[in-house]
C-alpha cells in the first residue's frame, strides 16, 4: 500500500518459485522479501530489500551477508520505505556505457502485428531520439506506462532510471512534496530533507501518469521545472537544477480541459510537443489473438497451469469489446487459468467469465443515423447518470463525482457543458 500510494506498481507473489517464474517474464527494479527468502531469490536480476525483526541486528547482518542490498527493521512506515528507496537509488547507480546500443526490450514489450502497433512502434523510435516532452494520450487500460517505458528505453537515458508516478493516486496535498521534495519543517511530519521525484529521476525520465488530475497550483510548478529545469523543495528558499526528460499520459482530453479553464493553456502546449497516441484496443482487433496468447503463456508459468486455451475460446476473446483494453484482456485471462481445473479453457468455460459481452450484431434494418451514433449515446448515458448522482447526493457535487467515479474538476465541467 506504501508502494502504490507513491505510484510505485507492485506484484505481490506468495512463493519464491512463483517469484523466479515470474521474472522469467518480467522486469522489475527491486524484490522484497522477508530476510530468510534473500538466499531464494538473490540473483534473479533485481536488487534485493529484505525485511527483517524489529530490533534483530544479527536478522539484518544474515539477509545483507545472504545478498540484500538493503534492510527494513520492524513494521515500515512511509518514512523508512521513502528513505530505503533514496538509498537503494544511491547505492546501485547506473551508468551506460558510451557504446552501448538501444535496447530491444521497450518496443520488443509491445505485442501487436497490426498498422496501428507499427506506427506506434515507429512513433516510439523516433520521439526516443529527442529530450523534448512527450504527451501519451489513450483510454485506460492500452498501455500508456509501457509506452513510456519503451521511449525511455530506446533513448540515450536507457541506463539512468525511469521514474513513474500517478498523479491521480496521490492526495493534492501531498503531490506537491511527492515531486518536488521537501525541507525539514515544511510542514508538521516533515522530520527530515526529502528529495522528490524530479530530483530521483535527474538524468533519467520522469513519467507523470493521469497528469490532467493536475491542481492549478501544481500546474504553475510543473510548468517552471519545465521551462527552467529546476525544482525548489517545499519550504526551500533556494531551487536545485535537475536534468529530465519528461513523458505525461492522460486519458483526458487535455484541448477540451484548456477550454473550460481546468488546465493551463502553456502547460498543456509544454507538454504536448510530441504527441504519441495509443489506440484503444478495439481499434485492432487483429492484435486480440496475439495478446492473448503471450498472456496465457505468461500466466500458465506465473500459476504454473498447464491449461490450454481451445481455437474457439481465442475467437470469443477475438469478438470481444474489451473497454477496459489490454488490461481487461489479461485480467480475464489470468481470471479464468486461475479458476479453470481441466486441460482445456474453451468458448463455453471463458463465457462464464467474461465481464464484456460479444459484440452485437447489426440489425437487417438499418435505423435512424441518429440512433448509430456512438457520441450522442454516450451524451444521452453521461448526461442521465450526472442528473442521477446529484439527486441521490442532494445536489452535493462533491458525493456525486464519487458515485460516478469521476475527479470534482471533471464533473464541474461537465455540469457547465450540459447547463446543468
Amino acid at each position: 500500500m506504501i508502494l502504490d500510494r507513491r505510484g510505485i506498481q507492485v506484484v505481490a507473489i506468495v512463493e519464491p518459485e512463483q517469484a523466479t517464474r515470474w521474472l522469467d517474464d518480467n522486469r522489475c527494479d527491486l524484490v522484497i522479501v522477508d530476510g530468510a527468502t534473500v538466499p531464494a531469490v538473490r540473483g534473479l536480476g533485481p536488487p534485493v530489500l529484505a525485511l527483517t525483526p524489529p530490533r534483530d541486528l544479527a536478522a539484518a547482518l544474515r539477509a545483507l551477508d545472504d545478498g540484500a542490498l538493503d534492510c527494513l527493521l520492524g513494521v515500515p512506515d512511509e518514512s523508512a520505505v521513502a528513505l530505503a528507496l533514496h538509498r537503494l537509488a544511491r547505492l546501485r547507480p547506473v551508468v551506460p556505457p558510451e557504446d552501448a546500443e538501444p535496447s530491444a526490450d521497450g518496443v520488443a514489450r509491445l505485442i501487436g502485428s497490426s498498422p496501428q502497433m507499427a506506427q506506434l512502434r515507429a512513433a516510439i523510435g523516433q520521439v526516443a531520439q529527442h529530450r523534448s516532452t512527450v504527451l501519451i494520450s489513450g483510454e485506460s487500460g492500452t498501455g500508456k506506462e509501457l509506452v513510456a517505458r519503451a521511449i525511455h528505453e530506446e533513448s540515450a537515458r536507457r541506463g539512468r532510471r525511469f521514474v513513474a508516478v500517478n498523479c491521480a493516486a496521490i492526495p493534492p496535498a501531498l503531490l506537491e512534496s511527492e515531486l518536488f521534495g521537501h525541507v525539514r519543517g515544511a510542514f508538521t511530519d516533515a522530520v527530515r530533507d526529502r528529495a522528490g521525484l524530479f530530483e530521483e529521476a535527474d538524468h533519467g525520465t520522469l513519467f507523470l501518469d493521469e497528469v490532467g488530475e493536475l491542481q492549478m497550483n501544481l500546474q504553475v510548478k510543473l510548468l517552471r521545472a519545465i521551462q527552467e529545469s529546476e525544482i525548489r523543495r517545499v519550504g526551500a528558499t533556494e531551487s536545485t537544477k535537475v536534468d529530465v526528460r519528461l513523458i505525461a499520459a492522460t486519458l483526458r482530453d487535455l484541448h477540451a480541459d484548456v477550454a473550460a479553464g481546468l488546465f493551463r493553456e502553456d502547460l498543456y502546449y509544454r507538454l504536448n510537443v510530441l504527441p504519441v497516441e495509443v489506440v484503444a484496443l478495439r481499434e485492432r482487433g487483429g492484435d486480440i489473438a496475439e495478446l492473448a496468447a503471450a498472456f496465457v503463456e505468461r500466466h500458465r508459468r506465473r500459476h504454473g497451469h498447464a491449461a490450454e486455451f481451445t481455437d474457439d475460446a481465442y475467437a470469443l476473446l477475438a469478438r470481444q469489446r474489451w473497454a477496459g483494453n489490454v488490461r481487461e484482456l489479461e485480467n480475464t485471462i489470468e481470471r479464468t487459468l486461475v479458476l479453470n481445473e481441466g486441460e482445456q479453457i474453451d468458448a463455453a468455460f471463458l463465457t462464464t467469465h467474461l465481464r464484456a459481452a460479444p459484440m452485437m450484431p447489426m440489425p437487417a434494418e438499418v435505423p435512424d443515423p441518429d440512433a448509430l451514433s456512438i457520441k450522442k449515446a454516450t451524451r444521452s448515458l453521461e448526461l442521465d447518470l450526472i442528473r442521477r448522482a446529484l439527486e441521490s447526493t442532494g445536489g452535493n457535487r462533491t458525493n456525486a463525482a464519487r458515485l460516478l467515479e469521476i475527479s470534482h474538476r471533471a464533473l464541474l465541467y461537465k455540469i457547465k457543458e450540459y447547463g446543468l
